[in-house]
C-alpha cells in the first residue's frame, strides 16, 4: 500500500518521493492519519476505505478553493488517490501550534475578511460534498431560507429517520425552519462549513484551517458552529466583529444553525445527541399552541 501511495505522490510532485519515515498521528475520529517523510519534506496523509475516495476528492477541492481565497494558512493538496484497498489524501505537513490572544483576534479578522469578500450570487456549491462522512447536498438555490431548511435541516432529518430516529412531522419542521429564516437575507459567503475548534490551529501565529465542508452560505453558520461544542476564545469573536460585526438578531438564528451539526452528530455517532436535537426542535421549530 505505501509503495503505491509513494508512487502517486512522486507523480504529483514530479520527482521521486521515497518514504523513509512514517508515524501514526492520533486524533481523527473517521480516518487513519500519518506523517510521512522522504529526505526532502514531510507530508500529512489520511487513509480510509477505497470507496471513500470521493470524500477526499471533495476535501481537496474545498482546500484548494480556500487556499486561493484567504490569507489564513490552508494546507496545500499534493494529491488524492487509491490503492488496492484504500483511498488517501496527501497534504503539506504543517507544524501546528497554539495561538496567543492577539493571534486569535487576527484569526477572527481574517475569517471575517474571507466571509465578506468571497461571495457569489447563489447559495450552494459546485458539487455535493461531505461533512464528516455524511453527504452534504449543495444544489444551487437563490433563497437562503429554503436552501438551509431543505438541504441542511430537511436532509439531516431524513437521514435520522432512515436510522430509526423519529422527530414527528418532519415536513412541518422544515417548513417552520424556512419561515423563521424568511426575513433574513444574507450574502452567500464562502464558508469553512465545519468550523469547530478541532479544525483550527496556528502556524507561526497565523490561523490555519483544515477539514472543510465548504459551500456558499450565511456566514453566521460558521460562527454558530464555533460556539456549539467548545467556544473559541473571546478574542476571536472580538476580532471578527471588529472587521465585520454580526447583526443584533444573530442570536435568534444561532440555535437553528447549530441544529444542523447536532443532527449530523446524531447521524454519525448515535443516540447521545438525540435529547439535544429533540429539545432544540421543540424550542425552535415546533408550532406553539
Amino acid at each position: 500500500m505505501w509503495n503505491a501511495i509513494g508512487l502517486q505522490i512522486s507523480d504529483a510532485l514530479g520527482r521521486d518521493f521515497a518514504i523513509n519515515e512514517k508515524h501514526s498521528i492520533v486524533g481523527g475520529d473517521i480516518h487513519q492519519a500519518f506523517k510521512i517523510n522522504d529526505h526532502h519534506c514531510a507530508l500529512f496523509v489520511k487513509l480510509s476505505d477505497k470507496h471513500n475516495v470521493e470524500m477526499f476528492e471533495s476535501e481537496a477541492h474545498a482546500l484548494r478553493l480556500l487556499r486561493k481565497q484567504t490569507g489564513l494558512v490552508v494546507p496545500e493538496v499534493v494529491t488524492t488517490g487509491t490503492t488496492s484497498h484504500n483511498s488517501f489524501i496527501a497534504l503539506e505537513h504543517l507544524n501546528l501550534g497554539n495561538g496567543s490572544k492577539a493571534d486569535w483576534y487576527r484569526f477572527g479578522q481574517e475569517l471575517a475578511q474571507l466571509h465578506r469578500t468571497q461571495t457569489q450570487p447563489q447559495f450552494g456549491f459546485d458539487e455535493d460534498n461531505y461533512i464528516g462522512t455524511t453527504v452534504q447536498p449543495n444544489r444551487w438555490q437563490n433563497n437562503w431560507a429554503e436552501f438551509f431548511a431543505e438541504q441542511r435541516i430537511g436532509w439531516q432529518l431524513k437521514l435520522a429517520q432512515d436510522k430509526g430516529y423519529n422527530f414527528g412531522g418532519c415536513d412541518s419542521i422544515v417548513r417552520r425552519c424556512a419561515e423563521k429564516l424568511r426575513k433574513h437575507k444574507p450574502v452567500a459567503s464562502l464558508l469553512h462549513g465545519d468550523l469547530w475548534r478541532g479544525n483550527i490551529a496556528f502556524v507561526d501565529g497565523v490561523g490555519a484551517l483544515f477539514d472543510p465542508a465548504s459551500y456558499y452560505g450565511d456566514r453566521e453558520t460558521d460562527i454558530a458552529m464555533t460556539e456549539l461544542f467548545s467556544p473559541l476564545p473571546t478574542d476571536f469573536y472580538h476580532g471578527y466583529n471588529a472587521e465585520w460585526p454580526l447583526p443584533d438578531d444573530y442570536q435568534a438564528r444561532k440555535p437553528i444553525y447549530q441544529l444542523y451539526h447536532l443532527l449530523n452528530h446524531l447521524n454519525l455517532f448515535g443516540g447521545s445527541y438525540l435529547q439535544q436535537c429533540q429539545s432544540l426542535i421543540q424550542e425552535q421549530l415546533c408550532e406553539q399552541h
